[in-house]
């Protein structure tokens, strides 16, 4: 339970992070987000941040085997950032439009899934 508990939050906190990290870029296709300085849009984006934590801090104390979890952190990071990779493949999908996902990506999040099954893998 608490694996899977620690991958939900993980997804979560990595949406909010991907919006933090790209999301302003969409804002000017809003009349609210034309004229945004550049300060006001790093405090939005802090904002946004600030709710990552929310969920990435409890994803690995659940997660981690320190605090009881399933994990051990090269495990939790590896997980981290196979999610990081699936919450941006499908933001980037939906709101930029313009942004072609190539056989190259492809296989390339492949290669990273391999890893995650070498990483896990009990030699």
């Amino acid at each position: 339970m608490r694996g899977l508990k620690t991958i939900i939050f993980l997804f979560i906190s990595n949406t909010f992070m991907t919006f933090a990290w790209y999301g302003h870029l969409k804002f000017k296709e809003y009349s609210w987000g034309k004229n945004l300085g550049l300060f006001s849009i790093i405090l939005i984006s802090w904002g946004l941040a600030f709710f990552e934590y929310v969920f990435q801090v409890p994803a690995n104390r659940a997660g981690s085997n320190e605090t009881g979890g399933p994990y051990s952190l090269v495990q939790l990071k590896t997980i981290q950032e196979a999610v990081t990779l699936v919450v941006f493949m499908v933001f980037t999908t939906l709101l930029f439009k313009n942004e072609k996902l190539g056989w190259n990506h492809l296989v390339g999040f492949g290669l990273i899934v391999l890893a995650v099954f070498v990483i896990f893998k009990k030699w």
